[in-house]
């Protein structure tokens, strides 16, 4: 951690420094953006000047600042009115992933630590695996007129339900000028700050929730951007069912960030969140409800053309079902042992670090790096999970602008409060197409 602190704040100061660097990962996207047949509603095709007019409206709103690397690409057909006010994009992705666990397996398609399984001697200690869970489709529809501005809706479904083939809402939200409102990222989570990996669970203290949210968004001068959010909460409450026991929600979580910008894909960022946790006495029949807050720190750069730099730091309590390794469990509250009919908040804290390099904008390779930890203010059974170490490295090949594929390699390891510990690998291949 003494080592960790100071390299994000050296990664933070460097990043402004390369403002001018033309990124290779932003030269990807430009090719992927301009990879696009625009149709007009009439049947015509737009000639190559109205295409890079279009492109160049799009492009300012159809990234936005909840975008991770997994998400899916700017849709190949788009559909314009003849006027330019309407546009719709068909998109998703075909996805299939595969792996191999080495030395301890973990019955999971995603390769969270806190998953590793901690009784020695298990029989299985290889397993191979593959699933289609990723695949995605999207609809969206970009509007403009003079009342409303600029408007977006959006829905998004992912084949990773039921059996991890069952069709699955994942997003579906509507954006009018600088008001969202509908099912999506969650404001406290920064998705581009995470380096590129194959595995669907990725960084151990990754926050990515998706939430129905009303949030308000504003950029400044091209460069600072303001968001403030109310979010229905989904908590994980500890009760034991003897002594307490979860209530209802009474209150939205809410959140916010600041962030400076200095290029389509480099910024930094600094969120915070505010929770009212609630849980149920059953020794004196009473409700109580705990704060729960969180802060993140995050940032992702280029400080040279073939280079990228991410990295986050995240602190809180009462936060931990907000996403990463400690989303497996039910810690936002826990069971105090001194005291009982009682609950708090934990504190946990996250962070990850990566680097990534372009050889070109079709061949790229990153490794990564992040921990979650929990810390408890009372004694717990010494199977409890402590805290999670996990690290990834891979090499990609866009072998089109919409055909990827690639290879990593996952290592991770669980310690718990009694101090015993248990690793694990993976090697994971993606293959994965975009329209």
């Amino acid at each position: 951690m003494k080592l960790i602190l100071p390299l994000l704040t050296l990664a933070a100061a460097a990043m402004p420094a390369a403002a001018q660097t033309t990124s290779l990962v932003d030269a990807h996207r430009d090719e992927v953006a301009a990879n696009s047949m625009f149709i007009e509603l009439g049947g015509n095709k737009y000639t190559q000047e109205q295409v890079d007019s279009i492109n160049r409206i799009i492009s300012q709103y159809y990234y936005d600042q909840f975008r991770g690397f997994q998400d899916p690409e700017a849709p190949y057909f788009m559909f314009m009115s003849r006027d330019s006010q309407l546009a719709m994009g068909i998109g998703g992705c075909v996805r299939m992933r595969g792996w191999y666990d080495i030395g301890n397996v973990i019955q999971s398609n995603g390769f969270a630590p806190y998953l590793i399984p901690m009784t020695p001697g298990r029989i299985d200690d290889k397993r191979i695996g593959t699933s289609p869970a990723g695949t995605a489709i999207f609809f969206r529809v970009l509007g403009r007129n003079k009342m409303l501005g600029h408007y977006q809706l959006y829905i998004e479904g992912n084949f990773n339900g039921y059996g991890h083939v069952g069709f699955q809402l994942k997003k579906a939200y509507a954006q009018v000028r600088d008001f969202t409102i509908g099912y999506a990222s969650c404001t406290f989570g920064d998705p581009a700050a995470q380096t590129p990996v194959i595995d669907a669970q990725g960084a151990n203290n990754k926050i990515g929730n998706t939430a129905v949210l009303v949030r308000y968004m504003h950029t400044m001068r091209d460069r600072w951007t303001a968001a403030v959010s109310v979010e229905m909460p989904s908590p994980q409450i500890g009760a034991d069912g003897t002594n307490t026991a979860n209530i209802s929600n009474a209150w939205p979580d809410g959140s916010a960030f600041i962030q400076y910008a200095w290029g389509p894909t480099s910024h930094i960022r600094l969120s915070g969140t505010v929770r009212s946790l609630g849980y149920r006495d059953l020794l004196t029949s009473t409700n109580h409800r705990r704060a729960g807050w969180g802060v993140l720190l995050s940032g992702v750069g280029h400080p040279a053309a073939p280079l990228t730099v991410y990295g986050t730091l995240n602190y809180g309590r009462g936060t931990s079902s907000l996403g990463g390794d400690l989303l497996c469990g039910n810690y936002d509250l826990i069971d105090n042992s001194d005291s009982p009919g009682h609950m708090y908040a934990p504190a946990s804290l996250g962070y990850q670090v990566g680097v990534q390099y372009n050889f070109s904008t079709a061949i790229f390779a990153s490794a990564s790096f992040s921990q979650s930890r929990l810390y408890v203010s009372h004694p717990v059974a010494g199977s409890e999970y402590k805290y999670g170490l996990w690290a990834a490295a891979n090499l990609f090949w866009n072998v089109t602008p919409r055909i990827q594929t690639g290879v990593e390699i996952d290592w991770g390891l669980r310690r718990n409060f009694d101090g015993f510990a248990r690793s694990s690998r993976r090697i994971g291949a993606l293959c994965q197409f975009s329209f």
